[in-house]
């Protein structure tokens, strides 16, 4: 793996405390949630963050469905709070069954 810039590791640094206080948000108000995780290519970033919230089970997905933009909205505006701009919110978070491995 390359080595991050001293520019990227700052950018890591925005990323990993926004989506640890979106899960730790998340956990308390969203039933089912089990976890936030994230991928992103840093020398695309911003535009190639991608943070994932990983449900236990499809009806726990389904039943948080209705309140996605509401996350997507607290992404970007804890984002911007950082200097981050995201152009389309919509792209940079979404609901998953799936884990980070998988």
């Amino acid at each position: 793996m390359k080595k991050l810039s001293a520019v990227q590791i700052k950018q890591q640094a925005v990323v990993i405390k926004t989506a640890d206080t979106l899960e730790e948000q998340a956990r308390t108000e969203i039933p089912g949630m089990l976890q936030c995780w994230f991928d992103v290519q840093y020398h695309l970033f911003p535009s190639s963050l991608l943070l994932c919230f990983q449900f236990e089970d499809q009806q726990a997905l389904e039943a948080a469905e209705p309140d996605l933009l509401k996350w997507q909205k607290r992404l970007s505006g804890a984002m911007l709070k950082k200097g981050v701009i995201l152009k389309d919110m919509r792209r940079h978070l979404v609901f998953t069954l799936k884990g980070p491995d998988e």
